[in-house]
């Protein structure tokens, strides 16, 4: 019998009573796997409030995340990813990593300081696996003093150090960093391409950028995404594209293995689907949380697919 999941009374409608907007699942084409918001940093703008030692989700291990694997093909996805906290703290990320690059590409997101440094070495394997493993380092501006401001002192060097170390194995690289208020896009894409030449790295390395994404738990006031406004301003295709539409993040909750519409609404139960991932499909996704409307206004999006 399949799990009745019961969703909170403004699921559907906004507390001006207009109905919320929504998303379809389309096909399955990106798995996530929260590898645990246990870190080695503590970054006060961290958006699921990682920092060493938290448990608010759990470290997952191979006999966790298998079976998922395993549900995931039947359903015909295309890549998995893996986000944390620090994805590195969980031991068995090699080996999960083997299993799943066996099958399907992967990438994996990382602060690229410590954690990714000791283990530099067990990663080495990967590289010859089937299905290309790749790797997304956080850089959250070109300047150290900026980035250092928010995950301390040295992180930035480390990182650079980080990304080096993953190119010269030969694993695929990207660059994950914030929307500053009021940037120079282009100025700020011309410095980075600087400083990637600067330490021997491709300066046309691919870059993610985020807006805030705020605390979890928080509620800062965004405007409410209705259904008007995804009919009035997106269309089928584009809808499409929202990560809720294709891909679905596995966390590990008190315990147990639990299914979530995407990688940014974890803290709120609303977005748990269950434990099964093909049930979790056929779910209609309110657009109800605060970092929707960032995937809304600004097309944000932490897939590379």
């Amino acid at each position: 019998m399949a799990e009745i999941l019961q969703k909170s009374e403004n699921w559907s409608i906004t507390p001006k009573g207009d109905a919320r907007g929504y998303i379809d699942s389309d096909q399955l084409r990106e798995v996530w796997f929260h590898t645990g918001t246990a870190c080695n940093l503590a970054c006060d703008f961290c958006l699921e409030g990682s920092k060493p030692g938290d448990t608010r989700l759990g470290l997952v291990k191979l006999q966790d995340v298998a079976p998922y694997i395993e549900q995931a093909l039947k359903l015909g996805v295309q890549q998995f990813s893996f986000t944390g906290g620090e994805p590195f703290l969980a031991k068995d990320l090699p080996k999960i990593l083997m299993l799943a690059s066996a099958h399907r590409p992967c990438l994996v997101l990382t602060n690229g300081t410590e954690a990714l440094h000791q283990r530099i070495t067990e990663l080495e394997n990967l590289t010859n696996s089937p299905n290309p493993v790749s790797f997304r380092v956080s850089l959250d501006h070109f300047e150290e003093k900026i980035h250092d401001l928010g995950r301390g002192a040295g992180s930035f060097a480390k990182a650079l150090t980080g990304l080096k170390m993953l190119y010269d194995r030969g694993f695929a690289i990207s660059v994950a960093r914030h929307i500053w208020p009021d940037e120079d896009k282009g100025a700020a894409e011309e410095a980075f391409a600087q400083l990637f030449k600067d330490h021997d790295l491709p300066e046309d390395l691919k870059i993610v950028a985020f807006p805030d994404f705020a605390l979890p738990g928080s509620l800062p006031k965004v405007p409410f995404v209705t259904t008007d406004c995804m009919t009035r301003y997106q269309d089928v295709e584009s809808r499409k594209e929202f990560m809720c539409a294709f891909s679905r993040m596995i966390v590990k909750q008190d315990g147990k293995m639990r299914v979530y519409a995407c990688t940014l609404v974890d803290d709120d139960l609303d977005y748990d689907l269950g434990p099964s991932l093909e049930a979790s499909m056929g779910m209609r996704i309110s657009m109800k949380h605060h970092r929707c409307y960032s995937c809304f206004a600004y097309g944000s999006s932490c897939s590379e697919i």
